[in-house]
């Protein structure tokens, strides 16, 4: 049976982080947390559940990552956030790829396997909006890639030039929003994080931004992305994604002209 270490970051995730370990107890041999200091019971959740679990400053999403995997046991990671969990059919492949002799052997260059992510918001499973499927590269090959993207949002990539990823069937459960309010907060969070990060790769924002930009994120996750027949809930993820835009935005031209 092939090795396999599950890395997690976390901070502050007392109300998550139970669920995703257990989701994947019985097909992890090691279930690895980097912490960036939580002051919750996030640390004791994880150790009380046979979690490693490693202390380490945070200084971006796409960093955090890369470090968990540098740390992990074994060459094969599946690497989740706190907030999702494997729905039962995932946990299943995961656990036939584990259990095939060359199931992990990077058979025909197969390095990596995607899978498709399903977001709980505030109670309703979302299928819309653009937010399903959701494809992620999760399982990896840990010396054959790295975490890369532009922050917050991050992306797995192989760097082997003849590699490519394979498929598995089932969900990664992403609990993502208990309130409208948490949502809110986040979308500041990540307009911060998303703005710095545009400015210092060189990029430039101007006024026109803050009306056409946002009016587009809106129309695409609504109307296109049929975010409509999630019904109020749609309307609503349109919605703070729409002002979150504007959000990065305003942010990027307060930067250009020396703000903080």
């Amino acid at each position: 049976m092939q090795k396999l270490s599950v890395v997690i970051i976390t901070f502050n995730e007392e109300h998550n982080i139970g669920r995703c370990i257990d989701s994947v107890s019985g097909i992890a041999d090691e279930i690895l947390v980097v912490d960036s200091g939580s002051t919750d019971t996030t640390k004791a959740i994880c150790e009380s559940k046979g979690a490693l679990v490693i202390e380490h400053p945070f200084k971006g999403h796409i960093e955090q990552k890369n470090y968990a995997a540098s740390q992990a046991a074994n060459e094969w990671v599946l690497s989740l956030d706190a907030d999702e969990a494997l729905s039962e059919e995932l946990r299943n492949s995961i656990l036939g790829l584990l259990n095939d002799e060359a199931g992990l052997d990077q058979w025909g260059g197969v390095l990596g396997y995607s899978m498709n992510r399903l977001t709980n918001y505030c109670g309703h499973w979302v299928r819309h909006c653009g937010w399903y499927p959701d494809t992620k590269l999760r399982l990896f090959s840990r010396s054959r890639g790295a975490w890369g993207g532009t922050n917050p949002h991050d992306k797995y990539e192989l760097t082997d030039k003849h590699a490519y990823a394979g498929f598995l069937k089932g969900d990664i459960l992403h609990y993502s929003y208990y309130t409208v309010d948490e949502h809110y907060k986040q979308m500041k969070y990540f307009a911060d994080i998303a703005a710095k990060a545009n400015i210092n790769k060189g990029k430039k924002a101007n006024s026109s931004n803050l009306i056409i930009n946002p009016v587009a994120k809106f129309i695409r996750h609504y109307i296109i992305k049929l975010g409509f027949l999630d019904g109020e809930t749609g309307y609503t993820i349109s919605r703070i994604s729409a002002w979150g835009t504007y959000l990065k935005y305003y942010k990027m031209l307060e930067m250009q002209r020396g703000g903080k």
